[in-house]
């Protein structure tokens, strides 16, 4: 199944496959599994509904890649709005919002310069009310820029988290520097689709990077947040953690949306903090793809979802 990875992520660039989809009613009632809504008011009430369960959250407003300056001002403007939205329903505090900077004009002809303004406006609104910022990792090309623009943020707030993917060959030299006192970092697997000079393609290779990355992490300063559904994964880090003298709290664990609620709820319930990646918007293609190349039991739901409405 990992097989299908690659040509899946190709054909979510497809103009052509992209219209197909996105038109056909049978897609948007499997996306609601993983994307509880388009508007701020149901990301709400999707976070209310997992912090009864003893879960923590980050927000993502769904979008990437902007064209013009007016979508990244857009996309300013709905997280701002989400966070206000938060901070009346006296959820934002633990709270947390994710950002691709490339929503917010990174891949403009001012794209550093522009994309760190826009990111620094929703890390000061977000700090203000007592959520955080965690900056959401892109393919391979962006890295550097959005590191730059990492380094500038934790000038003024040195908890800003940023996404860094175990499949890159960079990962272990990019933790060295990241793994400072106060400093947070979700460890992920990687969902883009990377050429093999600087992404290993094998699962079991990035499986065995993912493990030496969740050791950096764990043997470091900063607060490992480790971003995995794989059992066995989950268990390492659980036994690293230990190894390392953390405690629960001094990690975290996070999951997206609709995938394992219950053991979501299991490892909450045994004193870990768990934080749910919560995605709302309109723009829902290119995560979804993602999701149904990175995890093979998310495609089968789909097809088998596709079969039974058709």
């Amino acid at each position: 199944m990992y097989l299908l990875r690659k040509p899946i992520l190709a054909l979510s660039d497809s103009r052509a496959v992209r219209e197909a989809l996105v038109k056909a009613p049978v897609t948007r009632a499997v996306v609601d599994r993983f994307i509880p809504g388009s508007t701020a008011a149901e990301a709400i009430e999707s976070v209310r509904k997992l912090r009864a369960q003893g879960l923590q959250v980050t927000l993502d407003y769904l979008g990437e890649s902007v064209a013009d300056q007016a979508g990244a001002d857009d996309t300013v403007a709905a997280y701002l709005q989400l966070i206000h939205a938060l901070s009346s329903a006296k959820l934002a505090e633990g709270a947390e919002v994710s950002v691709k900077l490339s929503a917010v004009g990174q891949g403009l002809p001012t794209g550093d310069l522009m994309a760190l303004a826009n990111a620094r406006l929703i890390m000061r609104a977000a700090y203000a009310v007592g959520a955080r910022l965690t900056l959401d990792m892109e393919d391979h090309s962006t890295v550097d820029s959005t590191l730059g623009v990492l380094r500038a943020l934790r000038a003024e707030q040195p908890d800003v988290g940023v996404a860094i993917q175990a499949m890159l060959f960079r990962t272990a030299h990019d933790l060295d520097e990241l793994v400072g006192p106060g400093s947070r970092v979700r460890l992920v697997k990687g969902a883009y689709n990377e050429p093999s000079d600087v992404a290993h393609q094998d699962s079991a290779e990035v499986d065995g990077s993912y493990v030496r990355a969740v050791r950096q992490l764990m043997a470091g300063d900063g607060y490992p947040m480790i971003g995995s559904h794989d059992p066995r994964l989950i268990a390492i880090a659980e036994h690293l953690a230990v190894e390392s003298g953390r405690k629960p709290g001094d990690f975290e664990f996070q999951m997206l949306f609709g995938i394992r609620p219950d053991e979501q709820v299991r490892l909450a319930a045994a004193g870990h903090t768990v934080r749910v990646y919560l995605p709302y918007g309109n723009d829902w293609y290119g995560y979804f793809t993602r999701r149904l190349a990175e995890r093979p039991a998310n495609l089968l739901f789909f097809l088998r979802s596709m079969v039974s409405r058709g």
